[in-house]
C-alpha cells in the first residue's frame, strides 16, 4: 500500500506564513504538517510516499518523495491535483492525506485494516473542536451521515443543524485501483470547469449518491488536527 500527500495549493487563508512555503511546511507543535504525515506513514508501514505539488515545489524535493506536479494548481481543487497521481491509484491501492492535517499512525493503520475498496476516517467527537475554531460549528461543517452498516450516507452539503453531522471528514483516504477507475470514469462524464472546481466531498457524495459506490467510514478518536488559519494553530499548542 501507497501513501499520496496532497500539497499544491499555497493556502492562502495563512496569510504571511505561506509566502515563502507551502501550506504543508507550517510547523505545529515542532514539526511540519509534512513531518507529521511522513512519520505517520511511515510509522505505520507505508515505505512509498508520493507528494503531489504545485506551489512552491522546489522546497519540497528534498524529501525523497515521489512527485507528481499539478502545473495547475492555482485554478483547481485538491481533486484535480489527486487526478495527477493516476499513475499509483491505478496499480495498488493507496491511501490518500490532505497536506494540512497531522494525525497519528493509528489513522493510517485503520484504514490499512479495512478491508473495503474506499474508506475514509472520521472524527466522531468533532463538534468541540470545531466550536474552539469557529464558535458556531455550522459556519464551517458540512453534512456527514451514516448508513446502519458504517458507510457514507451523505457528504459535503450545507447542514440544516448539528443533527445533520454525525462526524467530521478528516481528509484521509484509501482508494484501490478499481475504485479509482470508477472514479476516473465519474470525471470523465464532467465538464472542464466542472471537474478544475469540484470539491473532495462533493465528488464523495455523488459516488455514492449517483455511482451507488460503497465507501466505509472508519471513526477515529486519536490525535489529529486540521490547519487552515493561523488562528487554529494557537489551538493546537
Amino acid at each position: 500500500m501507497k501513501g499520496i500527500i496532497l500539497a499544491a495549493g499555497r493556502g492562502s487563508r495563512m496569510k504571511g506564513m505561506t509566502e515563502a512555503q507551502p501550506k504543508c511546511l507550517v510547523a505545529v507543535r515542532g514539526k511540519s504538517l509534512l513531518e507529521w504525515q511522513l512519520d505517520a506513514m511511515r510509522d505505520a508501514g507505508v515505505e512509498e510516499i508520493a507528494v503531489v505539488t504545485g506551489y512552491k515545489r522546489e522546497l519540497l524535493c528534498d524529501y525523497g518523495l515521489k512527485e507528481f506536479h499539478n502545473p495547475r494548481w492555482a485554478e483547481t481543487n485538491m481533486v484535480s491535483s489527486l487526478v495527477c497521481a493516476s499513475e499509483w491509484l491505478l496499480e495498488e491501492a493507496c491511501i490518500v492525506s490532505y497536506s494540512d492535517i497531522f494525525y497519528s499512525c493509528q489513522a493510517i493503520q485503520s484504514l490499512q485494516e479495512t478491508n473495503a475498496p474506499a474508506a475514509i476516517t472520521f472524527d466522531p467527537n468533532w463538534l468541540k473542536l470545531w466550536e474552539d475554531r469557529f464558535g458556531d460549528p455550522l459556519l464551517d461543517a458540512e453534512t456527514f451521515r451514516l448508513n446502519p452498516d458504517n458507510t457514507l450516507a451523505e457528504i459535503g452539503r450545507k447542514p440544516k443543524g448539528v443533527e445533520e453531522i454525525q462526524g467530521q471528514y478528516m481528509g484521509l483516504l484509501l482508494f484501490t485501483p478499481q475504485v479509482w477507475l470508477e472514479v476516473e470514469h465519474f470525471l470523465e462524464d464532467l465538464l472542464p470547469a466542472d471537474r478544475d472546481t469540484l470539491q473532495m466531498t462533493g465528488m464523495l457524495d455523488d459516488l455514492i449518491t449517483r455511482r451507488n459506490l460503497s465507501i466505509t467510514a472508519i471513526p477515529y478518536n486519536g490525535l489529529w488536527g486540521e490547519v487552515d488559519s493561523q488562528e487554529d494553530l494557537a489551538l493546537y499548542l
